[in-house]
């Protein structure tokens, strides 16, 4: 992802997130962001054929599932 450099905090991602935005955020591969957005649970909805997420949405998920650092 081009802009990945670019994301450094939290106001600097769009309120909607796509999978390569969750890709980089979790330092995870495609194969497993697109698992992650498949599971149940996971706050994704689709807009045509794409995978978005809410940011504030995807957060929350990540503090209640534990993911946080510190944690």
């Amino acid at each position: 992802m081009k802009d990945s450099r670019r994301l450094k905090d939290y106001d600097d991602l769009p309120l909607v997130l796509d999978v390569r935005h969750i890709q980089c955020i979790m330092g995870i591969s495609r194969t497993g962001a697109y698992e992650l957005v498949h599971r149940p649970g996971f706050p994704a909805f689709r807009s045509g054929r794409l995978i978005k997420v809410s940011k504030k949405a995807f957060f929350d998920w990540m503090e209640k599932s534990g993911m946080q650092q510190g944690k």
